[in-house]
């Protein structure tokens, strides 16, 4: 009562004053020095704007406009959440400018500065000088910093939120690192900013060591840029990533420039380029660009361990009952054995669809349309003794394999299905669909230069869900399916250039045709038998598991081998999932009824608090119609695993089970705590190809916290001796 009492009546006495009018003032008394002195004292705090002040002892000298304050004082920047304490400061009445003796500055509760005098510049400006800077928590007077910033004088400029040191030393540990005449960087409030980020070190068997110095432009707020020179013993390279963000979509193009010793090339290059947009009207345009100047040189830089390389550009439109797709696609290969057969590929690929969904009144059931139009191309305008020797040395076969043909279809494609419940819930469909497509191919003597086929199918569908509550709360779904259906194509063959590769999965298990485009429609008739089951305990615990087998009227050798669909009687068709707490495993495995297996693969996953880990292994039967001319099997894993507060390890591989050798493996350890980031990683490729050898790449990337938006780890604990 007492300090409020006080408080009125010095804004009584003094209308006149400035500060009066701006500022709250509390204390615990308050006197006067003279006509334009106010002294407050005890527990002294003002409120002026958004900065709050705490000191012991405030003289406000309105004749020589000072605000002499003796502290221990606390200044706090409401807005920017930066705190300055010292041990006395004189300063102007609007606290724009003044001197702070013994300042320490706080910076969003990241980064402190400590000095021995701050100067308060226009409101604008902290100037400290033999000042130090740190974000790593210090637990006592006499403890050293992880690492720190002496310089001679630091400027914060509040307006840019940029740090200025003149004069600095990089010290770790207390040990002077580096030496910087000038340096400037983002204080912990800026999310961008142009400069210098932290450099890179790179040793590679393949590249030597080297060092990349990332510098980064602020061009605007929706655009920046990435320059990062690359320099080691072997390679003088500039990387670049620019970003753009647009109200209606984004794009990042991103590439490198390489002057190296390792072709005979001067220059190489890549440029990848990834554009999403929102058109009117519903649309979205999806570019995607992949290009390089030779096969090995995204993987020797570790830029892509792709093998293949689609640019292709995209319009859709997705409704409700409509869908529109309009497609280009140009492809490169850098697989050994496809470069020099590249001009037999269909690289060129363009398509058109129209989907639309309708609602029959009259018969019920749910309809679409589809109208498709699709071509692609070939590079070899003939088949020269040249490209014939090449398709020869890659095995292929110079009838069947070995092409130049052309190809545009036309389809246009009928569906409908309808459905109903009966009986004691036994579910049931009746599904048509006519299809026809007509070709036009060129460059292929073994075909007809126009063609067409009409395909009908005809299904119907049965299945019986079984639901059931157990005592303990889980909930269970047993459901019996079985399909038949009834496909015949009439018309003149036509080549299978978009179904060779087929997938035989839960997913298609009831599909009317297996393969996966237009040029072949599964014939015959079949029926298709199925059971699922599902169960999903009380403990959020579920399991689920789908066993399927096709059976054919008649076997047309249609299916290669590794399908698991070839012959009157498929494999099975076994799949599962168990997910219990954090574990999940998945499995689907082709076999026959002697456990002969045609193909299976199973997944692995595990999350923890401070476990992650996961793995999957492959293993496919050979099969030449497919390319294949051996088994394939492969193991692949990764881990991570949080060992201590502050440190992570990671390790990753991929085993080759026909070569019995590892193609990858890779090996990781991370540090972070609140002021830096320290990661170190090894990895090893042994595979080879004609331009590139094995290769072992060590790296070390090294960042510090509270300069920028960036994340920072755990703090670490302060431990203190009982006395």
């Amino acid at each position: 009562m007492t300090r409020a009492l006080l408080l009125a009546l010095s804004l009584c006495l003094a209308p006149l004053w400035a500060l009066a009018q701006n500022a709250t003032l509390i204390a615990d008394t308050i006197s006067f020095g003279g006509e334009d002195v106010v002294i407050a004292e005890g527990n002294v705090e003002i409120l002026y704007g958004d900065q709050r002040i705490q000191a012991d002892r405030i003289v406000f000298d309105q004749a020589a406009d000072e605000l002499r304050i003796e502290g221990p004082l606390t200044i706090i920047d409401e807005t920017s959440g930066a705190v300055l304490t010292g041990q006395d400061a004189v300063l102007t009445q609007d606290m724009r400018r003044g001197i702070i003796r013994g300042a320490r500055f706080l910076l969003a509760d990241r980064l402190q500065i400590a000095a021995a005098e701050l100067n308060r510049v226009d409101g604008r400006y902290n100037q400290l000088y033999k000042a130090v800077a740190s974000s790593c928590n210090v637990c006592s007077e006499t403890s050293t910093p992880l690492w720190r910033i002496r310089a001679k004088r630091i400027a914060h400029d509040q307006e840019t939120r940029q740090l200025y040191f003149d004069n600095a030393w990089f010290e770790v540990a207390g040990v002077p690192v580096v030496y910087f005449p000038r340096l400037r960087m983002p204080d912990p409030t800026l999310r961008r900013a142009t400069g210098f980020l932290i450099p890179e070190l790179r040793n590679s068997t393949t590249l030597g060591v080297g060092l990349k110095f990332p510098y980064f432009i602020a061009i605007n707020d929706q655009s920046d840029l990435r320059l990062r020179p690359y320099i080691s013993s072997r390679t003088r390279t500039l990387e670049a990533r620019y970003r753009r963000e647009f109200s209606f979509g984004s794009l990042i193009v991103e590439g490198a420039v390489s002057s190296d010793n390792l072709t005979d090339d001067p220059l190489r290059t890549y440029l990848f380029a990834e554009g999403r947009f929102r058109l009117p009207r519903d649309f979205a345009l999806n570019v995607d660009l992949r290009l390089v100047s030779d096969p090995s040189y995204l993987i020797a830089y570790g830029y892509s361990d792709v093998d293949r390389l689609p640019s292709k550009i995209e319009l859709t439109r997705t409704r409700r009952d409509e869908h529109i797709s309009l497609s280009v696609e140009k492809l490169r290969s850098l697989r050994d054995v496809e470069i020099p057969i590249e001009d037999t590929l269909a690289t060129l690929l363009g398509r058109a669809t129209y989907e639309r969904r309708y609602f029959p009144a009259m018969v019920g059931g749910e309809a679409r349309l589809t109208f498709d139009l699709e071509g692609h191309q070939r590079a070899a305008s003939g088949i020269d003794p040249a490209l014939s020797a090449a398709c020869t040395a890659a095995g292929l076969d110079l009838v069947d394999d070995c092409l130049s043909r052309d190809v545009l279809r036309a389809g246009v494609e009928a569906n409908w299905r309808k459905g109903w419940t009966f009986g004691p819930g036994i579910q049931g469909a009746v599904e048509g669909q006519v299809a026809a497509d007509y070709y036009w191919i060129s460059q292929d003597n073994q075909f007809d230069d126009l063609l067409g086929h009409v395909t009908p199918t005809a299904a119907a569908e049965f299945r019986w869900p079984l639901a059931r509550t157990t005592a303990g709360g889980a909930r269970e779904v047993l459901e019996p399916v079985i399909q038949i259906a009834w496909t015949d194509t009439l018309g003149a063959n036509v080549p299978n250039e978009d179904s060779q590769l087929v997938e035989f999965d839960e997913g298609n298990l009831l599909a009317l045709s297996r393969f996966p485009g237009s040029d072949v429609y599964e014939r015959g008739w079949r029926a298709t038998m199925g059971l699922n089951w599902n169960r999903l305990g009380a403990n959020n615990n579920s399991y689920s598991a789908t066993i399927g087998r096709v059976f054919r009227l008649d076997d047309l050798g249609q299916f290669s081998t590794a399908s698991g669909l070839d012959g009157a009687v498929s494999d099975w068709l076994v799949a599962g999932q168990v997910k219990v707490q954090r574990l999940t495993l998945t499995n689907r495995s082709l076999f026959d009824d002697s456990f002969g297996f045609s193909k299976s693969e199973t997944q692995l996953a595990y999350h923890g608090e401070s476990v992650s880990a996961g793995a999957s292994y492959i293993w496919v039967q050979n099969d030449p119609d497919e390319g294949r001319t051996g088994d394939t099997s492969e193991l692949k894993f990764n881990a991570d695993y949080r060992f201590a507060r502050n440190w992570t390890a990671n390790l990753n591989g991929r085993y080759d089970g026909n070569t019995n050798q590892a193609t990858e493996a890779g090996f990781g350890l991370g540090y972070a705590n609140e002021c830096v980031n320290i990661d170190f990683s090894v990895s090893r490729r042994f595979t080879t190809s004609t331009n590139l050898t094995a290769s072992t790449e060590f790296g070390l990337d090294v960042s510090l916290s509270g300069f920028g938006q960036g994340g920072s780890g755990q703090a670490r604990a302060c431990h203190h001796k009982q006395g």
